[in-house]
């Protein structure tokens, strides 16, 4: 509300520039149709539904109905950021974890945490539509060391939003492991939210998984997570790669050695190009995949984070064909691919 008229906000981001309209009614109606054909997906919130538009190559509208995901926010211009977990409002975890105390005031110290796992819950808040909430789901957490994600991702679908839950937290560190185990009994969550002492590539279940989270993996054990969540067929992934060298020895092509002799810039370069072919065969898996920037718990320079929710797509040849061009102008093995093998991919 901007003088008692409403206004629609709407921001655009070119390069590292945020460009923001205020409009009102009719000028919102005048840009959505002008902007609307250009994307292939939008999806829009309302108190009353959720509306998915899909636009395929001849321009034409698919307007998909679902129930509302979202909640009313204050229409005031100058209102304060809006957190899932809110400063002031007591979350045993989190009090536990020392973010917080036991009023639910959080720590001026902590506030930079507090921010971090609020931007991980709006990642997942994102894709939790994609999610059965009439069903029990079970979320694998690989790596989730000292499991504050992990602790947070219970108290989002359990206590948020009233999902049934159940939650595996895997780790090599016993010490770690046998912290959290004591903290979710601690909590009363031990019956729903369990770790285990474990290595990625060894962990089976004969559970089915919905989620699959894994941040931090080191290098190749990565590529073992996602090879599991793909075999399990879990409806969502989010993963953050970590210590990225299979590639570094591997790409090769003569046209980019102005940049490829570069050490450093090399190590970069095959770290994208690592997540990149991970994307694409996530997407030739018939998942929706996007990366997105996350800034991860130790404060470290901001990560990527991929982000893939399981969908039906018809053009799985076309992307995998895309995928072995990429592969073949590169001169890459990627280590995920050698772990599904060709056959499941094709």
């Amino acid at each position: 509300m901007i003088k008692n008229q409403r206004h629609y906000q709407v921001t655009e981001q070119r390069g590292q520039q945020a460009i923001h309209h205020n409009f009102n009614d009719k000028e919102c109606q005048e840009y959505l149709k002008d902007h609307l054909p250009l994307y292939k997906q939008t999806l829009i919130n309302t108190a009353e539904a959720d509306f998915q538009v899909l636009v395929n190559k001849k321009q034409l509208m698919t307007i998909l109905k679902k129930a509302p995901s979202k909640k009313l926010v204050s229409l005031d211009h100058n209102r304060q950021k809006q957190y899932l977990l809110e400063d002031g409002k007591v979350a045993p975890f989190l009090v536990h974890l020392g973010i917080m105390n036991s009023m639910g005031k959080v720590h001026p110290q902590k506030m930079d945490k507090f921010r971090q796992i609020n931007r991980f819950l709006e990642m997942v808040d994102d894709v939790s539509g994609d999610l059965d909430p009439k069903k029990g789901i079970h979320i694998v957490d690989f790596g989730c060391g000292k499991a504050y994600l992990t602790f947070a991702l219970y108290h989002y679908f359990k206590v948020l939003k009233g999902f049934q839950i159940k939650i595996t937290g895997l780790d090599l560190k016993a010490d770690v492991i046998r912290q959290c185990q004591k903290l979710s009994s601690d909590l009363g969550y031990a019956d729903e939210l369990q770790f285990i002492l474990g290595d990625i590539k060894d962990y089976a279940t004969d559970d089915p998984v919905d989620m699959m989270v894994s941040l931090h993996a080191c290098d190749m054990a990565t590529d073992a997570a996602l090879e599991k969540a793909v075999r399990w067929g879990a409806k969502v992934i989010l993963c953050v790669p970590c210590c990225q060298h299979e590639l570094f020895n591997q790409v090769e092509n003569q046209d980019l050695k102005p940049l490829l002799k570069h050490g450093i810039l090399k190590e970069r370069f095959a770290a994208l190009v690592t997540d990149a072919a991970r994307a694409q065969l996530l997407e030739a898996q018939g998942y929706h995949t996007q990366i997105l920037e996350f800034i991860d718990m130790e404060h470290t320079p901001k990560n990527l984070l991929i982000r893939a929710v399981k969908k039906s797509h018809k053009n799985a040849q076309q992307l995998l064909e895309e995928y072995k061009q990429f592969k073949s102008t590169l001169h890459i093995n990627p280590a995920f691919e050698r772990l599904m093998n060709p056959q499941s991919t094709s």
